[in-house]
């Protein structure tokens, strides 16, 4: 089972907008084409599909996403609407991936850039994980870990501790996929592997202390290969 991971695309209605060093809408499109050649089984999008919240931002999105010809899922970041992306394509809390599953968790808190899951999203996952041992990944949009950026770190998932603290006795996560942070990524946290991807759209710098783009790392996606208890994964970059 293949899945492609892409996220932070920070699309406009209009196509022609620019972002910081380059086109949103056409540096997706190149992804996708890309991505398509590695023919994926599942694709997973983590967050941040809008810059604007407009339908028809979310609209190009899915029209680029459906090119895959395979089933394709996201969840919301902290720059979309989930009510408006609900009208262009559904929103799912758990994929089937035969011998695995996929769990997605929302950690958008409306208006404001940090991300939560708070205490009755963490115990329900905590029920999900009980009743199903097969080897599972978790999807989010914050990343639940510190990633070495001050001001990064600042805006990301508020209350991890306690989020590791209710997978602690669920041994079957091995992994999970976070956008928000625009960059390639992983750490370890005890057994699970905490995996950040590059974004569609700008990169930023990691190990950064203030804000700051990335303008020598391209665009870039990730795939994510599971097989009986084994993950594979890797980054690949578009280049322009």
């Amino acid at each position: 089972m293949r899945l492609i991971q892409i996220t932070d695309c920070h699309l406009h209605a209009d196509p022609d907008a620019s972002s910081r060093t380059g086109n949103p809408l056409r540096q997706l499109q190149r992804v996708v084409e890309r991505a398509r050649e590695f023919n994926p089984d599942i694709v997973l999008v983590t967050g941040d599909i809008s810059q604007d919240q407009t339908r028809d931002s979310y609209g190009r999105a899915a029209e680029a996403f459906s090119s895959f010809g395979c089933p394709w899922f996201w969840c919301s970041g902290n720059h979309d609407q989930p009510g408006v992306m609900r009208e262009v394509h559904q929103i799912l809390d758990e994929i089937d991936l035969d011998a695995w599953r996929l769990l997605i968790l929302d950690s958008r808190v409306d208006g404001q850039a940090h991300g939560e899951l708070g205490e009755s999203q963490r115990k329900m996952l905590a029920r999900r994980l009980q009743e199903d041992a097969r080897p599972t990944l978790l999807a989010l949009h914050h990343p639940p870990v510190a990633i070495g950026s001050e001001w990064m770190d600042a805006i990301g998932l508020m209350d991890r501790e306690a989020f590791w603290q209710s997978l602690a006795p669920y041994s079957q996560v091995r992994g999970i996929l976070c956008g928000h942070i625009h960059q390639a990524f992983e750490q370890s946290f005890g057994e699970v592997v905490v995996y950040g991807c590059p974004a569609t759209s700008d990169q930023f710098l990691g190990g950064s202390t203030d804000f700051a783009v990335d303008e020598a790392s391209p665009p870039g996606f990730r795939i994510v290969d599971v097989q009986d208890s084994q993950l594979t994964t890797w980054i690949e970059r578009v280049e322009f």
